[in-house]
């Protein structure tokens, strides 16, 4: 999976990582590295809890490529 994330620095120094794509995914990092691996957890995690939020059977679900 492929997503934008919008860093910026913020006026403490730290490196803020927002995912456009999912509403409230955010990190941050004292580095541009570790923002981005923070995001990358925080994706994780969004994901798993978007996911459990519902249940689907596997008859209502439909995988499409973009």
């Amino acid at each position: 999976m492929k997503l934008h994330v919008h860093i910026e620095q913020d006026e403490a120094g730290y490196f803020v990582a927002e995912v456009p794509a999912l509403p409230g995914c955010l990190s941050q990092g004292r580095t541009k590295k570790e923002a981005i691996d923070n995001i990358q957890e925080a994706i994780e995690g969004w994901l798993e809890v978007m996911e459990s939020k519902r249940k689907y059977s596997k008859e209502e679900l439909v995988e499409v490529v973009v």
